[in-house]
Formats: structure tokens, C-alpha cells, sequence
């Protein structure tokens, strides 16, 4: 009697290790699939580990393009490709219609990007605009084009 309560119990212990073994490897052979709600886009990752991003969104019309990324709060980013005839990425970016904002002695202060408004008195929170990756020393309507540079904006809580 001991040994076929064991052999149950033997039995009992391997089927659950191998359901476990099963689900596991649904779930990771599975993907990750995720649904960006603003813009509708999606990426998912694949067995190899590379992420699909969606394509830039060219904006504007001219000679002369950058490349520009919108991160949201969140960490949600959208990626432009910018074309323009103008000298300053902040006139491009007018123009474009991808920001807005009021006039102050410093130039523009940008309140509103792609849509979504960041307000200090009421979110402490603001855009914070980045060249290359760092945070930029000039403000947006006084930096001049560069040839190979990236621009963003990132929405940045106090």
C-alpha cells in the first residue's frame, strides 16, 4: 500500500511540473504585444528580443530635415522627420503646427507639443527641450537648424 501512495504521489509531482513547464513556455513564446491608445500604433517583441517600432511621421514641407521625438509623460515617444524651408527648429516646429506656446523675453515658452499641454501651475510639470540627448542651453525658436541633429521634448514633472 506505501508503494503505490508513493508512485501516486511520484505521478501527482511530475504531471504538475510538467504543466508548469507547459505554461511557461506559452507564455513566453507568446510575444509581448502592446497598443499605443494616443497614436494607435503598436509594437511587440519578437523571439529574438528586437522591438518593432512604427516609422517615423514626416511633417512639414522643404529643403532641409531633422529628426524629432515627442516623449509623453509616461514614456510613450513619437519619432518626425521635420522638413522646412526655416532657419530655427522652434519656427519649424510652428510651423509644422507640433508646438505652441506664449512669447516671453527668453523666446518662446513652449507649453503645448503634439497637443497635450503641460502647465507648471497646474501640473508642475513642463517641456523640456533636449539636442542630441542633452538638455539644450538655448531655447527653441533660438536654435538654429543643424544637419544631422535630433530634437525632442520630453514632458518633464517638477
Amino acid at each position: 500500500m506505501k508503494k503505490r501512495n508513493f508512485c501516486v504521489k511520484i505521478s501527482a509531482l511530475i504531471i504538475t511540473l510538467v504543466l508548469i513547464a507547459a505554461m511557461a513556455l506559452c507564455v513566453t513564446s507568446c510575444g509581448n504585444a502592446k497598443s499605443d491608445k494616443k497614436t494607435g500604433s503598436t509594437t511587440s517583441s519578437t523571439q529574438t528580443g528586437d522591438v518593432k517600432t512604427a516609422e517615423p511621421k514626416e511633417v512639414g514641407e522643404g529643403e532641409t530635415s531633422f529628426k524629432f521625438t515627442v516623449t509623453y509623460d509616461g514614456g510613450k515617444s513619437e519619432n518626425y522627420i521635420v522638413k522646412t524651408d526655416k532657419k530655427t527648429v522652434g519656427d519649424a516646429l510652428l510651423d509644422a503646427g507640433l508646438i505652441s506656446g506664449s512669447d516671453s523675453e527668453y523666446g518662446l515658452m513652449v507649453d503645448t507639443v503634439n497637443g497635450v499641454r503641460a502647465d507648471f501651475n497646474l501640473d508642475k510639470a513642463y517641456w523640456a527641450f533636449y539636442i542630441n540627448g542633452e538638455y539644450a542651453n538655448t531655447g527653441v525658436t533660438a536654435t538654429e537648424i543643424e544637419a544631422g541633429a535630433e530634437y525632442s521634448f520630453v514632458y518633464t514633472p517638477a
